[in-house]
């Protein structure tokens, strides 16, 4: 574990180097651990792939101090609890205008559109932090048979719930921005909403299986979606 001052508010914390499910679930614990701490003059902490910032106030802890409860946290066995994360079934409406670059990741591979779609939902993606706008899920797991290169020009935007592809990653914009992915589907299911109670669907440490749905189905969930009744499905990851 290496401690560093993250200007002069924050420390970062890293477990290692790479990226890796098995650091990011040392990231996990400690965070686990550090939850149950709940160390006066900490205001919030943000995992990432290998590390984890948190922010503090130093009118009310200083760097040093919390420097020694970190290590003192990371040393202790106390709030440890077995990683049961949950795995997120999110449906997805592949190709067709909602899902245009499609075609070229079948072309580029020389596989079918539906081998395309067959290895995407094949998986379980581990989402190692979220960030970007609020809602994006970074994933880990893409099989490499579908990593393509981004968009030479990206597009000026793709609409919220578009499931994209690039270099090695693949993920799920949840609101409308410019995006450089190909783009191969659209899922109905909202990951940010302001008005909820808990505006974000996901977290750091779950996971995410992606299931094919039709155009017909799609408009039967994003209905349920709008009138806040959709349920999304989930399960445990046994092997977290």
């Amino acid at each position: 574990m290496d401690i560093q001052p993250l200007g002069d508010v924050a420390i970062r914390i890293c477990f290692g180097e790479g990226i890796n499910e098995g650091i990011h679930q040392r990231v996990q614990r400690f965070t686990s651990k550090l939850q149950f701490a709940n160390i006066p003059g900490i205001i919030e902490w943000v995992p990432a792939y290998n590390s984890i910032a948190i922010y503090y106030r130093p009118e009310m802890i200083s760097f040093q101090m919390l420097v020694e409860k970190v290590e003192k946290i990371y040393h202790t066995s106390t709030g440890i609890a077995p990683l049961q994360p949950s795995v997120y079934e999110i449906p997805v409406y592949y190709g067709g205008e909602t899902g245009q670059d499609l075609p070229f990741i079948a072309q580029y591979h020389q596989i079918s559109e539906d081998e395309v779609i067959s290895l995407h939902a094949d998986k379980e993606y581990l989402i190692y932090m979220v960030g970007f706008v609020p809602g994006f899920p970074y994933l880990g797991g893409l099989s490499p048979k579908l990593a393509v290169p981004r968009l030479e020009h990206p597009r000026p935007r793709v609409p919220a719930g578009s499931v994209g592809i690039g270099g090695e990653q693949t993920g799920i914009y949840p609101s409308e921005v410019p995006s450089g992915w190909q783009i191969i589907g659209l899922t109905p299911v909202k990951l940010f909403d302001m008005d909820a109670t808990q505006p974000f669907l996901l977290s750091a440490g779950n996971y995410i299986k992606f299931f094919p749905i039709d155009g017909q189905e799609y408009q039967r969930i994003k209905k349920l979606v709008d009138d806040k009744k959709y349920t999304l499905s989930k399960y445990v990851n046994k092997e977290g």
